[in-house]
This record gives C-alpha cells, sequence and structure tokens, in this order.
C-alpha cells in the first residue's frame, strides 16, 4: 500500500514537471482585439513582411507593458517592416548586427530589453527613442509611425 502511494506521489510529480515545461509558451486571443487589424493593415499598406508577426508585436508590448505602437514603430524604421531585416533582426537591435534565432525571438527579446533593462527602464518614450538610436531624427521618425497606427495609445480599446 506503501509503495503503491510513493509511487502514484512520483508519478503526478513527473506529470506536473513535464507538463509545465511544455507550457513555456504564453498564447493570447488577438483575434479580436482591433491593435491586430490596425498592425496588419499598416504592414499590408506598405508591403512589409512584419504582416506575420502583428500578433507577436502585441504578445510582446502587453507582457512587457510597451506601448503596443511601439515595436511595429521601430520595426519599420529600422528594416521597412523585415524588408531589409537580417539574422532574423527585423527591430534592428544593437545597430542591426544582432541575431536571433526566429523573428519572434527578436521582437520578444528587444521587448523585455526595453521594459527591463537600466538603460530603458522607467524612462519617457523620447528618452528610449534617443538610447535605441542616438541619431537626430530618429525619435521623431519613430513617433510619427506610432501616431500613424493610433494617435494615442489607448485610442483603440481592446475588446
Amino acid at each position: 500500500m506503501k509503495r503503491r502511494f510513493i509511487s502514484a506521489i512520483l508519478g503526478l510529480l513527473v506529470a506536473t514537471t513535464a507538463t509545465s515545461t511544455t507550457q513555456t509558451v504564453e498564447t493570447s486571443d488577438y483575434s479580436k482585439d482591433p491593435r491586430l487589424l490596425i498592425i496588419k493593415e499598416f504592414f499590408d499598406s506598405t508591403g512589409s513582411p512584419a504582416t506575420g508577426y502583428a500578433e507577436e508585436f502585441l504578445l510582446a508590448a502587453d507582457r512587457h507593458r510597451l506601448d503596443w505602437r511601439l515595436l511595429p514603430s521601430l520595426a519599420m524604421i529600422e528594416s521597412g517592416g523585415g524588408k531589409t531585416a537580417r539574422n532574423n533582426n527585423i527591430l534592428g537591435w544593437n545597430n542591426g548586427r544582432a541575431s536571433f534565432p526566429s523573428p519572434y525571438a527578436g521582437i520578444h527579446y528587444v521587448a523585455s530589453r526595453l521594459a527591463q533593462s537600466k538603460l530603458y527602464r522607467g524612462k519617457d518614450l523620447q528618452h528610449i527613442l534617443t538610447i535605441y538610436n542616438p541619431h537626430p531624427g530618429y525619435p521623431r521618425r519613430v513617433q510619427r509611425i506610432m501616431r500613424r497606427l493610433a494617435p494615442e495609445p489607448d485610442q483603440v480599446l481592446r475588446y
């Protein structure tokens, strides 16, 4: 009896561990989110391959509490929405020299750095963009794209 009990407990532990290690991928249903359509239509209008990453931009922005317009705007400025991206670096991280295993990994890495790095954390958008790329006109260019997506981040309400 004792042996069966221990086997059952061990079986549960192994099953729980196996389940938890396979559930590392976070998913959300953005199909009814108006922001998704806005991002897709924007990239479609420019013929950009980044259309396929629209949901990933939202997932990364929401996970890291970033303005949902920031990552797609960076992608547009840095790589023409993926047209000139190299090494899966759609956001031009590290002056375009960084390499990622996939565009998805690059999107999440950059979102994480923008939210958590001491360089960016707690700074307003102007300062974040100036640190991201110190070229004098850079913040203005990114913010122009952000306003094309939506004049204000909360103007488009989530479902």
